[in-house]
Parts: C-alpha cells; sequence; structure tokens
C-alpha cells in the first residue's frame, strides 16, 4: 500500500480539495525553515505553535511550527515572526510532539456501545495525545468481516469521532477467499486469532487456514495482524472452556503459559516465510519470544512487533487477588520477563507500543467477583500510555527520544498510516503538547472512556498531555473548561488499494 491514507468524513473536504498531495508538499523529506526571526507572510488563516522543544526528525529542538488549512506548511525558527497568524506559546516545561498512533483500539460499536463507542473512546485518545487510532474488527457487532459491516461501523463513527479513524478487517474462517472486498473498501489490513478470541461472532484460524489467509493477503497487498497463542497448550483456558478460575492471578497466569505465545510466534513466522506476507505479531507478553523475532527480522521476513503499556509498567508479583481490572490476553508477566521487554524496546526489536484498549462494562470485568476465569479479558488505557511508559522509562535511565518512535512512527508503519506520527512539511497538522514533569494521578471516574475501570486506578503516573491538536486545530485542552470542542471533527481514514500481486 502506498500513498497517504484515503479521507472521509461528514462534510469533510476530499483529500483533493485541501490540495497538496505527499510528493508536492515534500513528506518523507523533513526540513527547518531557515527563516532566523524574520517575517514570514501568510495569505490564509494559520497558526504558530511555538515551543522550545519540538520533536523534530529524532530530536527536541527550538521550533515554531506553522500550521495553514489543516496541514504543517513550514517549521520555522523559534522567534519567527508571521504576520496574521494566531501564536499558541507552549510552556518551557511541555515538549511539542506528534500526535501519538495507536493501532490497537477496541472501539466496540455499533452493537456493544454499553462497553465503549466512537465518542467516548475518541476522547479518550484526545486527552492521551492520541490523534490516530485503528479499530479493531472484533467486538463491535457485526464484527468487521465483510465489505457491508464496515460501511456500517463506518456510519457510527462519522459524526462522533472526535479524532481520525481507521479500521482493520477481519480474517475468520467464514470469509477466507474473499477478503479482496474488504481490502478494497479501504481496511488496513487482516487481524485473525490462533486461539479462541472469546466472542462467538470472532472465530479463530488453525494452522492451514492462517497459512491460506497469508497467501490471499500477500496477493492482495496487505498485512496480517495476529494474536500469537497456541490453543494447544493453553491449560484450562476460560475462554476455550467457558471455566472459573477463581480469585488467584497465578492461576489464570498458569492458564496461559509463555509456551503458547512461543509457539503461535514460531506458526506466524514459518507462514510469513512461506508466503511472503507482512505479518505483525499483536500485544507481545512473553519476552522470551523475542530471540525468534530477531532472527526471522534479520533473516529479512516481513514481521513487525508490538507490545502494550501493561506488559512495560505492570507486573504480575503485584497484582492482588480478585483484581480482574488486570486480566488480559496473553497476560501480563513477571518482573524478570518485563526487564526483557524493555531490553526489546531500547534494542528496536519491538516496533510500536499501543493501547489494547479493550474496555468492558464494570460487570463484565468483576464478573464472579473477581475471578479470572470468568471475567473480561481486556484492559482500558487508551487515555494514560504514553504517561504510564514515560513513568517506566525514566525510572530505567530511559530517555524519552527512545520511545516515541515507538507510540508515533512505529505504529503509523504497522498500519501504512503515511503521513502520520511526524512533524513534517505537508503532513497533517496532528500535534500534542506533554508536561514531560507533570505529575498525574490516575482515577478511572475521571478517564474519559466509557466504564470507569482501569488498571491503572490510583497510580502516580509522570507526564501528563496539556493539549492536543487535530488537523491543525485544539480538540483537547487540559487547562480549559470544557477540555474538548462541542463537536468532532475527526476523519475517517481508508488505506490506499495497491492492485493485487
Amino acid at each position: 500500500m502506498h500513498g497517504e491514507p484515503r479521507e472521509e468524513s461528514a462534510g469533510a473536504r476530499s483529500a483533493a480539495a485541501r490540495g497538496r498531495n505527499p510528493a508536492e508538499t515534500g513528506i518523507g523529506e523533513p526540513r527547518v525553515s531557515s527563516a532566523k526571526g524574520a517575517a514570514v507572510a501568510s495569505s490564509e488563516a494559520s497558526t504558530v505553535i511555538r515551543a522550545a522543544r519540538t520533536w523534530l526528525d529524532g530530536a527536541f529542538r527550538p521550533a515554531a511550527v506553522l500550521i495553514q488549512d489543516g496541514r504543517i506548511a513550514d517549521v520555522l525558527d523559534l522567534r519567527a515572526a508571521v504576520a496574521g497568524a494566531e501564536v499558541v506559546e507552549v510552556p518551557d516545561h511541555a515538549v511539542v510532539l506528534p500526535g501519538l498512533v495507536d493501532s490497537h483500539v477496541h472501539v466496540n460499536e455499533p452493537g456493544r456501545t454499553e462497553w465503549e463507542g466512537f465518542a467516548s473512546a475518541t476522547r479518550a485518545a484526545a486527552a492521551g495525545g492520541v490523534t490516530t487510532i485503528v479499530d479493531m474488527p472484533l467486538n463491535s457487532l457485526p464484527p468487521t468481516t465483510t465489505a457491508e459491516a464496515l460501511a456500517i461501523k463506518k456510519a457510527a463513527a462519522a459524526p462522533s469521532a472526535f479524532i481520525d479513524v481507521g479500521f482493520w478487517g477481519g480474517a475468520v474462517p467464514e470469509n477466507l477467499g474473499r477478503l479482496a472486498p474488504l481490502h478494497e473498501a479501504g481496511v488496513f489490513g487482516f487481524k485473525c486469532f490462533l486461539s479462541p478470541s472469546g466472542v462467538d461472532e470472532f472465530g479463530h484460524l488453525d494452522t492451514a487456514q492462517l497459512n491460506a489467509a497469508m497467501e490471499e493477503i500477500a496477493a492482495l497487498g496487505s498485512r496480517i495482524i495476529v494474536h500469537a497463542e497456541d490453543p494447544a497448550l493453553l491449560h484450562d483456558s476460560p475462554l476455550a472452556t467457558g471455566g472459573a478460575l477463581g480469585p488467584g492471578y497465578d492461576a489464570f497466569l498458569q492458564s496461559r503459559p509463555a509456551e503458547s505465545e512461543a509457539s503461535a510466534i514460531h506458526t506466524v513466522i514459518d507462514g510469513a516465510r512461506r508466503s511472503g506476507a507482512r505479518a505483525h505479531i499483536l500485544h507481545l507478553s512473553d519476552a522470551h519470544s523475542l530471540p525468534a523475532i530477531r532472527a526471522a527480522k534479520s533473516e529479512g521476513i516481513a514481521l513487525t512487533v508490538e507490545t502494550c503499556p501493561h506488559y512495560l509498567t505492570i507486573i504480575a508479583e503485584e497484582i492482588p487477588d480478585g483484581a480482574s481490572e488486570f486480566k488480559c490476553c496473553p497476560p501480563i508477566r513477571g518482573s524478570a520477563n518485563r526487564d526483557l521487554l524493555w531490553e526489546g524496546v531500547v534494542d528496536g526489536t519491538i516496533d510500536a507500543i499501543v493501547s489494547d484498549h479493550s474496555p468492558s462494562t464494570v460487570d463484565l470485568k468483576r464478573s464472579g467477583g473477581g475471578d479470572f476465569g470468568l471475567a473480561w479479558g481486556g484492559i482500558a488505557g487508551l487515555q494514560v500510555g504514553l504517561s504510564a511508559v514515560w513513568t517506566e522509562a525514566r525510572g530505567r535511565g530511559i530517555p524519552l527520544e527512545r520511545i516515541l518512535p515507538l507510540f508515533t512512527t512505529g505504529p503509523a508503519a504497522v498500519a501504512g498510516l503515511t503521513g502520520a506520527g511526524i512533524i513534517e512539511i505537508g503532513a497533517p497538522a496532528h500535534l500534542t503538547a506533554f508536561g514531560v514533569d507533570d505529575p498525574l494521578l490516575v482515577e478511572a471516574v475521571r478517564l474519559q472512556h466509557k466504564n470507569p475501570i482501569t488498571a491503572y486506578d490510583h497510580r502516580h503516573l509522570t507526564g501528563r498531555v496539556r493539549r492536543t491538536w487535530l488537523h491543525g486545530r485544539s480538540v483537547y485542552d487540559a487547562d480549559t473548561a470544557p477540555q474538548f470542542r462541542a463537536e468532532p471533527r475527526g476523519r475517517l481514514l481508508s488505506a490506499p488499494v495497491q492492485a493485487p500481486a
């Protein structure tokens, strides 16, 4: 897939109407204007965002970002004047970042809007500095496994999105051999499970079906993203049996051992090697699979991998009995495993850090009075990911510069989102101001997602999003009331379609 994502939303101007294309605007060729405090003429309404530390081409520099018509028109010297422009002065304690990209979000609308919805999820994203999400195909009803279901989901999202939204399609046993219509409708790739998904309407693939899906997806020029757990190695898994495990976290952890991830990841690597498909490992929990992933990448296999804030910041040893808000699949593992995951972050093996925001109602999350077998598996963390990971990274002496690509260009590349996660001339003006030293006490009842339950409740974090801009307009401001714009202005994104090989 090549080129910028197509955009569509109710009342939104088309990409053509907005003017420049990537070649004309220099996307991929960042530059900083040589203007040194000189006045710059502006013939249209414009905004200048000034910050002593702006994330440009992999480093922090003082800069003034000039925004016109929703795009970055120039990157100027810090004190360059722009005639007629609105000027936003970002305080010195904050840094200006590209809008974050989260390629792993379960919005659940339509069909399960009591769990989450586009309005609440995209507000949570904006408050967390995220300006682009890619929605997962399951937990909504219908699941996004047909072009018709995608159209229904887009109709739900269009009037409600406060940020930009793209969509993954689903690869399930029932639609194998018929993925082309979803691809042509603009999904960014296809998600599959190798073990039961937890919802009956989204079945998992066996190895033969996975290989068939990879062949089909490779021919389309798309990508496959995989929930990698081997069902044969899941012991008394509640997703497989529907049974209770009790309130002890250790029983749940033992039911989903690291070996199940390792086995499934080897299956994905073997399939990608044979088919040539671009493959992505979702929510890596087992750090002992990193050597196999490194080896596959060194071999030239088109493989990427993500992990999630909860795997990098929470450890099994600290999860109390009955605290089912910490349940997710694959599970949060021990302290030594977390240390190895951080090695994968630092050495570049891990390509992206994304939320896997998978909320439900409080009742579902606490089913069985905190029974880890009966409770819904999923962590709601869309709003606090950067703060949580930065807090842990800082404590380990890891600079912000090392983790930022994993929240921006990394997930953008995973999804094929050209122009997202960057501050470059011609790119959409998606920005966020992040107070790197600001304290943040997470209170579930104050978060923007729909149901007030999260594994991060009562955590003291360092770093807070102060403001977020989408297409050059402020959509969230922590220091004003109300904090959000009165109406949503997000756009729906469709992947550019590449002709089948």
